[in-house]
């Protein structure tokens, strides 16, 4: 929506993608971002550690586009004054994404967080996989996802 539909998008499609927190995505760089190898360099806060993540074929797209689309800046999401937004403007923006899917709640930006380990759990990714993917210095962080997961039993029998 806007005039910054397509930063918007490619915002939340990262955060979901790569569960971002909000202050990893306002902080993104472009020095992270390989565009040629195709591969996104995460730097985990709350002691998270860090990796190295695939980036897919629609987020290269979107993040290209950006690219020409945007400034000099050093970041990846800025605002008009080529500034890195700010954690009050993603929650803004990911509210505003919600409202417009017309869901009954409000949304807000660490649900994209969850969301993605909820996916991947319940496509049955190894657990230190869902583990490393986001950070996750303790495994426990991240048993709250798989425990919900019925995914996690179907290869136990083989009829």
């Amino acid at each position: 929506l806007g005039r910054y539909g397509h930063r918007d998008d490619t915002l939340i499609l990262v955060m979901f993608r790569h569960a971002l927190r909000v202050a990893e995505l306002v902080a993104l760089r472009w020095e992270q971002v390989d565009l040629k190898q195709g591969l996104l360099h995460v730097l985990r806060i709350k002691n998270g550690l860090p990796s190295t993540h695939p980036l897919r074929a629609i987020e290269l797209r979107a993040l290209r586009q950006l690219k020409r689309d945007g400034s000099d800046s050093p970041y990846v999401f800025i605002s008009e004054r080529n500034a890195p937004l700010t954690p009050r403007t993603v929650h803004h923006i990911v509210a505003r994404a919600g409202e417009e899917a017309e869901f009954e709640f409000t949304v807000h930006p660490h649900m994209l967080r969850h969301t993605t380990g909820f996916y991947l759990a319940n496509r049955g990714e190894d657990t230190r996989a869902i583990q490393s993917y986001m950070g996750h210095a303790n495994i426990k962080n991240t048993t709250m996802y798989t425990a919900l997961s019925a995914q996690r039993f179907n290869k136990f029998w083989q009829d």
